[in-house]
């Protein structure tokens, strides 16, 4: 009994931190979002109501769902662009004295300010900035601005479980397929990514549920850009229960995207 009382006790403290914080944190979100705000004095009225939900299925709340939808799979789909041949050059064709370079590289831009970073893109992509003036245009503010301004600053996480597949990845598969004749692109197709896959899975984790729920980098780089996250922000003081709903909805799109990757075996690399 004593190692289980011990247990307990370490596990104890940690276990209820997380449900009553965390845990309990949502369950107050979801209860708020069946709430009502009254018109006449804002404020919250505890009765029972489908109407938040009801109203983000209109054509505006499912449109800002959707481009947020698209702001995410576009920030984690250019993230896997990126970060696989550079996780490649880093783990297997960079000289061993340079990978710690390169990691640190990768790790160094996660210690600067969130807020200097997404300001230093607004900085280059407005008229007359750093990319106006190389390449003699800009998308300005707006949705691809977003999803560049996000891919950078999200691109270290799917780097770094990237080239951590790639460390692992054994040599004598590269050099078996070889031998068995196997030509590159072969070989990447049917060893390589199949090795790959929960790597980059688990980094899309990242990508995709902190660019679903971004709403600062929106509304730096965003123009009038409206997504979950601004939507939520506008109605926090003055419809609690619809904000509570958008929040709802986030959570709800980021569990169905935690199942869709469970079988690729990402949540055991994150």
């Amino acid at each position: 009994m004593r190692p289980r009382r011990g247990l307990a006790i370490l596990l104890g403290p940690p276990m209820l931190w997380l449900v009553v914080v965390y845990l309990g944190a949502l369950a107050v979100i979801f209860a708020t979002a069946f709430w009502t705000t009254d018109p006449f004095t804002n404020l919250v009225v505890r009765t029972f109501t489908l109407e938040n939900f009801r109203e983000l299925l209109t054509p505006t709340y499912l449109g800002i769902i959707g481009r947020t939808l698209l702001i995410a799979v576009l920030v984690t789909v250019l993230c896997m662009v990126v970060a696989i041949p550079f996780a490649f050059f880093m783990a297997r064709v960079a000289p061993r004295r340079l990978r710690g370079l390169l990691l640190a590289a990768v790790l160094v831009p996660l210690w600067a300010s969130y807020l200097v970073k997404a300001y230093a893109w607004r900085t280059m992509l407005q008229p007359d900035g750093v990319i106006d003036s190389t390449f003699g245009a800009t998308p300005g503010f707006g949705l691809a601005a977003v999803v560049l301004t996000l891919t950078y600053l999200w691109l270290p996480y799917m780097v770094l479980p990237v080239y951590a597949a790639f460390e692992r990845l054994p040599e004598s598969h590269l050099e078996a397929s070889a031998d068995l004749g196997g030509r590159p692109w072969t070989t990447f197709r049917r060893v390589v990514l199949p090795a790959l896959l929960p790597a980059v899975a688990a980094g899309s984790v990242f990508t995709f549920s902190l660019s679903l729920g971004d709403y600062i980098a929106v509304q730096i780089v965003g123009g009038k850009l409206q997504v979950l996250g601004t939507a939520v922000l506008q109605n926090i003081t003055l419809d609690l229960p619809f904000a509570a709903a958008l929040g709802t909805a986030s959570v709800v799109i980021m569990v169905l995207y935690l199942l869709a990757v469970r079988r690729t075996g990402a949540l055991d690399n994150l």
